[in-house]
């Protein structure tokens, strides 16, 4: 007997967690070697038909792939981002093809389905294999059972592979342009005010917007500032405006935006030192810096060890503007001035402003929208005499007299740079 002889409450204690350290290391074992990678054919040479699609549904539409990342900061896996039904789906399997040896292998997916689904019956997905010993594969196929024909089944390219040197400091992440998007003048101004902060890289993740919209997207693409992801995430499910479940039929909420998120923090994990997440109606604007690798450099140095970095909202209300900077050949284009809404709202009692941050990607496991779920290293509040997220939209406190808001000229600081940059793009797109 284990625990023969000790009639004590202290070691009747200590025998119960000896016991239950030893059950749980036991089971955290036999769950290990269940999900190592096991050869199933040989000989054999990879011949499925690679997936070209940014959202490939699975047999039966419950799981749908987004992309698979090599991960290996705790130990060898594929880390695959997907769309999963939480209750419904509850076995994947990775199908590894290594060449030249041709042995095909299958691991057992762990399917973490991420904990901000708001309700919804589809949730953003981890399904993480752990990857053959002896082969680095450069494609993956998933599928619901251990056996078939892998011949049959779709590949995945696996990103990440090799590790890169930086070639950008930082790359917003913008999720998801949707709804015949057309605010031109504004999202202009953002792209501008962001080349001026610091970012050489932006990522949009597109459903739909407007004829006028894509003419300027592909300037910017062709200009290699942007770069689109195509997100027909409607075609596979029924989406939903809110963020919350409404009990409207929906499957996903706000067009798939988390799961846009983390496939863009995965996508940039090796060639970009910082991803911003935010709205393309906002702006983080320094106060104490001119621009934002100044400020990262700052906010490091004071919080080492440090890999998310939020910023409060404050909301700028398109209802009220100010006379300056009333362009007028800016008139003719769609959208908002963002140059003349320098009113801001006060706080709200009793209410938390959200936050949107910017994040070291190499150390972000999971991310929700205001906040990660799941890092290595620590998450700092930004100051707000450091720095504010500008964000011009529709008020959130409609029935606030003009007087009550809070006059913030921050933005004026960036006007000259801002309107000879706007004018040049609007000149080059001829809008």
């Amino acid at each position: 007997m284990l625990c023969a002889g000790k009639k004590s409450y202290f070691a009747a204690a200590v025998c119960i967690i000896t016991v239950t350290s030893m059950l749980a290391v036991s089971y955290l074992r036999l769950q290990r070697v269940s999900h190592q990678p096991k050869v199933i054919q040989e000989g054999r040479r990879c011949r499925g038909k690679i997936a070209n699609s940014t959202i490939t549904a699975l047999k039966g539409n419950k799981t749908f792939i987004i992309s698979p990342y090599f991960d290996n900061r705790e130990s060898k896996v594929t880390r695959v981002i997907g769309i999963v039904h939480h209750e419904d789906v509850k076995q994947l399997y990775c199908w590894f093809c290594c060449q030249p040896s041709g042995k095909i292998y299958v691991s057992k997916a762990e399917i973490d389905v991420h904990s901000d689904r708001f309700g919804f019956p589809y949730g953003a997905a981890d399904i993480v294999c752990l990857e053959p010993e002896n082969c680095d594969p450069t494609h993956v196929s998933i599928h619901q059972s251990p056996h078939g024909n892998i011949d049959q089944l779709p590949r995945f390219e696996i990103k990440n592979r090799k590790a890169e040197t930086f070639s950008v400091d930082f790359t917003v992440c913008i999720s998801t342009m949707f709804g015949n998007y057309n605010n031109v003048l504004q999202f202009i101004q953002s792209m501008e005010m962001y080349k001026i902060l610091g970012v050489q890289k932006v990522v949009i993740y597109k459903n739909n917007c407007s004829h006028l919209m894509e003419k300027v997207l592909k300037f910017y693409v062709e200009e290699g500032t942007v770069e689109i992801i195509p997100w027909p995430i409607n075609s596979h499910l029924r989406v939903s405006l809110h963020w919350r479940f409404m009990q409207d039929g929906a499957h996903i909420g706000y067009y798939g935006q988390i799961t846009a998120l983390n496939d863009c923090i995965y996508r940039n994990m090796e060639r970009s030192k910082f991803v911003v997440l935010n709205d393309a109606d906002e702006i983080i604007l320094p106060l104490k810096h001119p621009n934002w690798k100044t400020m990262m450099n700052s906010l490091q140095e004071q919080n080492p060890g440090t890999g998310v970095f939020l910023f409060e909202n404050h909301i700028f209300p398109e209802t009220v503007s100010s006379p300056m900077f009333n362009i007028s050949s800016w008139n003719t284009v769609p959208g908002v001035n963002i140059l003349q809404h320098v009113y801001r709202e006060p706080d709200r009692k009793d209410v938390i402003n959200p936050r949107k941050m910017i994040v070291d990607p190499r150390k972000v496991i999971q991310t929700s929208v205001h906040s990660v779920l799941r890092a290595y290293g620590k998450s700092v509040n930004v100051p707000m005499d450091v720095a504010l997220i500008y964000h011009c939209r529709k008020a959130l406190q409609r029935d606030l007299p003009r007087e009550s808001l809070i006059r913030d000229t921050t933005l004026w600081r960036y006007n000259s740079s801002l309107i000879m940059n706007v004018n040049k793009v609007l000149s080059q797109t001829m809008l």
